[in-house]
């Protein structure tokens, strides 16, 4: 079976990546390596480089090679650079996958993998957060994410396009065996954020609010390893090859962590002192956010492996200590 693997070459596309061909799947990866890096796509999967916003890319790529799936990661992904430059991320995650979905139609290709967001949610109304929630992004980037999703569900119901939206919590790690090790490019998520103060490369991290109702006032969230996260998206892609049903479903572990867990755990597996400061809130930024996981597991027997906090952050050591 023929997938394509859009943003392939990227930190959760990699995995993705090699995920897929540990399954047996034949994978091409299409990525502009505007953030990611050809050096993280596994030898076995073929590279064809281009952009979502070009048809003429898409057309290439997909004509002669007959895939059987997309799986759709290429996006913008930074919360508060959404809110300063929205008609970026409306180009390349909202025209670009539309783009991509209409490509898909032309080329009979029936089965579309796509990665979503709790971003979607909004701030949440209660935790855990299940896939009922109140759909109320409070970001431009959650709302590219929805409006993506809206799209696949009226090309499900006009077209006969099976697809899974898989909301992800908050990826973080790195494959164990240490087979991707192309870090992200100005990283917005905590965890890399943590370990350039570790090695060296950042000075200092600033700490988003410490007066939040939690244990220690700082900001939970729940953390997920990308490989785990990887493994979510093969499953999912056997769940419409075997049912022919579309499949919307949060990827997360049901159990948080704060900011300082983090940073503390960091400290033990590094052996290094990270200097902190607290700061003021970030607009919008809720105090905990934690996923009901429960219908991955009993839709698609998803059931994390590695998403023990001392695994993700040992992890992802493993790479910055080099």
């Amino acid at each position: 079976m023929k997938i394509l693997v859009v943003g392939g070459a990227g930190y959760i596309g990699s995995h993705v990546t090699l995920e897929a061909i540990n399954h047996g799947y034949e994978v091409t990866v299409f990525d502009d390596l505007s953030s990611g890096f050809k050096d993280n796509i596994n030898a076995s999967a073929a590279f064809f480089q281009g952009s979502t916003l070009s048809d003429t890319d898409l057309s290439r790529v997909m004509k002669n090679c007959h895939f059987d799936a997309v799986i759709h990661l290429a996006a913008n992904k930074a919360a508060g650079e959404s809110m300063d430059n929205p008609s970026e991320y409306a180009k390349n995650n909202i025209i670009g996958g539309i783009n991509l979905i209409r490509a898909c139609e032309e080329y009979g290709i029936n089965k579309f993998i796509f990665s979503s967001s709790a971003a979607v949610y909004g701030a949440p109304e209660y935790n855990p957060i299940d896939e009922l929630h109140p759909l109320a992004p409070s970001n431009f980037y959650g709302y590219t994410k929805l409006a993506i999703e809206n799209n696949l569900q009226w090309f499900s119901r006009l077209k006969g396009l099976r697809y899974a939206a898989l909301r992800y919590f908050n990826a973080a790690g790195y494959d164990i065996n240490q087979r991707i090790i192309g870090k992200e490019i100005n990283p917005q998520n905590l965890i890399p954020i943590v370990m350039e103060v570790a090695s060296g490369t950042r000075k200092k991290l600033s700490v988003f609010g410490n007066d939040y109702s939690t244990k220690d006032g700082t900001g939970i969230r729940d953390y997920i390893h990308v490989s785990d996260l990887a493994c979510g998206h093969i499953m999912a892609l056997n769940y419409l090859i075997k049912h022919e049903k579309d499949l919307t479903v949060n990827l997360g572990t049901g159990d948080g962590h704060s900011v300082l867990d983090i940073i503390s755990m960091a400290r033990k597996v590094s052996n290094k002192k990270i200097e902190y400061e607290f700061t003021g809130r970030r607009d919008g930024d809720p105090g905990k956010v934690i996923a009901a996981g429960d219908n991955a597991k009993k839709l698609i027997n998803w059931d994390p492996k590695y998403s023990e906090l001392h695994t993700i952050i040992s992890s992802t050591w493993n790479i910055y200590n080099q």
